[in-house]
């Protein structure tokens, strides 16, 4: 048995087996890594790729992520001359570093003995990562060492500073990290030192930075050394998967065991096909729009229509409060007020508002209500780490010069609620204050898609705004907008978070709740209400209603 290393003193503690994740307690003792035929064809393949950068686009439970354990843990157990060399594993959870790392201890102890040389426990550590700007953090991270001075670390978050791992870098479910884009491009920049990345991930969308990227790689566009590598649920299937499903769970393989396991994983998607071709055939989805098709938010675009944006820099909140004033009503006079000065005064309008401060666009606007039912966004104000003094300065103007308002919708979650408040104080309680939760959505973002499949909507055609509504996508069954930010084109770097659309669905759900005055006007006193004084009866209730309007014609 190969030697334990001893812990080093910056260790927290050692995990123990029964700590780590079934996937990897049900590995068997006596297992075997480097035995023939423990590995599928598909999983030789992949290791075989020698490439600075290497995708798989991979079918879930298809085996790359172990193979890929097995890989790290022989060059981080192998001396420098032998291509030996430190691995950082980066998940997008904190478990999935676990089961990484946890893998890798197990192949090691078989590895080890074979090489005669010694090998840690499984260490949890803080990993001290330090940002551009000199700020340090301390991430849980979770390592295994060798004899060899190298080591396998698993980070339970991306690091600030990923440029400056020395090593191999294996990023999984890469398409599933809240910054998809900044983990890819920070990885890239390994090369510069002569490091390798393995980047592993099921799909999530054609529009993801992931799937763009294996375009990208497709095209040529990351040179000779960057190579795609393609596995299926089938591939897996058809490589023995099922066997050793059976060799694991210790069942006895059958054809007709075989049937009945592969059409049971197919049929548990039940009518989501697109999600089955995503998860199991390596087939991105139309997107993550995949709710709204890219051929209705085109139909309903409308060109000529002006998106106003108004993109502050962090030292505009420093200037004095008039100077700031005097700044935005420049902007509404030169801008707003223009578009306001258009809206058909016959027609009702409401407004709506998904306030940002600092990361995402603020985006408020109005929405008529056409003759013939239809909904029409005029124009869009986009804000961008614009302070809330001055965004109430924009929005108040808006609402008060808005033809027939008939009420309106704001996010009233988490820092939009404040803002929403100050709003309806000011507006009364036309102004509908809304907590988007997976409930609302789940009844109000369907009517919204439904809109665009009837064509009754329309809105300024714009890039970015499309984008926006391409980001509502269906997860467990409810219409929502994805996690993921993406770039602003007209502005790199800013970042979009389906802002428009969360603004496009507060106003439908305004003009389905519209709350106004009643505009009347009074037809004269009836005849039957003097005949009432006939009768000598108490007619002092009748004819008036607080506020002093006329209500003599109802009488």
């Amino acid at each position: 048995m190969a030697p334990t290393l001893k812990p080093l003193g910056n260790t927290l503690r050692v995990i123990e087996w029964d700590e780590l994740p079934a996937s990897v307690r049900e590995i068997r003792d006596g297992f075997d890594p480097l035995a023939d035929g423990v590995l599928m064809a598909h999983q030789v393949a992949w290791l075989q790729i020698h490439a600075a950068i290497k995708v798989a686009a991979k079918g879930r439970r298809t085996g790359i992520t172990f193979a890929e354990a097995l890989d790290d843990t022989i060059k981080a157990a192998s001396r420098r001359s032998a291509g030996g060399d430190n691995v950082y594993y980066i998940g997008d959870t904190k478990e999935k570093g676990l089961e990484f790392v946890g893998y890798c201890a197990k192949l090691a102890r078989v590895i080890a003995q074979a090489q005669g040389q010694g090998v840690s426990g499984i260490e949890e550590f803080l990993f001290e990562d330090q940002d551009e700007n000199g700020r340090t953090r301390h991430i849980t991270s979770y390592r295994i060492r060798f004899a060899s001075g190298f080591q396998i670390t698993a980070l339970s978050s991306r690091p600030a500073n990923i440029r400056g791992l020395q090593g191999k870098v294996v990023i999984d479910e890469a398409a599933f990290h809240q910054d998809v884009q900044g983990v890819l491009d920070a990885a890239t920049a390994l090369l510069i030192w002569g490091g390798e990345i393995a980047i592993i991930s099921s799909q999530n969308g054609r529009a993801n930075p992931f799937n763009l990227l294996i375009i990208d790689i497709e095209d040529g566009r990351y040179g000779e050394d960057a190579v795609v590598f393609r596995v299926t649920f089938d591939d897996a299937v058809g490589n023995g998967l099922y066997e050793r499903v059976c060799l694991m769970k210790r069942w006895t393989p059958t054809a007709e065991g075989k049937r009945k396991w592969y059409a049971k994983i197919r049929s548990g998607y039940g009518a989501r096909k697109a999600a089955m071709r995503e998860e199991l055939d390596a087939i991105p989805r139309d997107g993550n729009g995949v709710c709204i098709p890219g051929i209705w938010i085109d139909q309903a675009m409308v060109q000529g229509r002006k998106v106003l944006r108004l993109a502050l820099d962090s030292d505009f909140v420093s200037q004095p409060m008039e100077q700031r004033e005097a700044y935005v009503e420049d902007w509404i006079a030169r801008y707003l007020l223009p578009e306001l000065a258009k809206l058909d005064p016959n027609l009702r309008h409401v407004f709506a508002q998904d306030y940002a401060r600092h990361r995402d666009f603020s985006i408020a606007g109005p929405m008529c209500i056409e003759q013939d039912m239809r909904r029409s966004v005029p124009f869009v104000i986009e804000m961008h780490n614009v302070p809330t003094r001055q965004q109430t300065q924009i929005v108040w103007t808006m609402i008060r010069r808005l033809p027939r308002r008939s009420g309106g919708a704001m996010d009233a979650t988490g820092s939009g609620e404040t803002f929403a408040e100050y709003t309806a104080d000011e507006f009364g309680s036309s102004v509908h204050q809304v907590k988007l939760s997976r409930a609302w959505y789940g009844l109000w973002m369907p009517k919204l898609i439904q809109a665009h499949e009837d064509g009754v909507i329309d809105y300024p055609a714009d890039a970015d705004l499309g984008a926006d509504v391409r980001a509502i996508e269906e997860i467990d069954g409810i219409p929502l907008i994805t996690a993921l930010r993406r770039q602003d084109l007209k502005d790199p770097d800013l970042q979009r978070h389906g802002d428009f659309a969360v603004f496009l669905v507060l106003a439908w759900f305004a003009t389905l709740n519209l709350s106004a005055p009643m505009e009347f006007q009074s037809a004269g006193r009836r005849d039957s209400f003097n005949s009432l004084r006939d009768f000598g009866g108490d007619v002092s209730g009748f004819g008036s209603v607080g506020g002093g309007n006329d209500f003599g014609g109802y009488v």
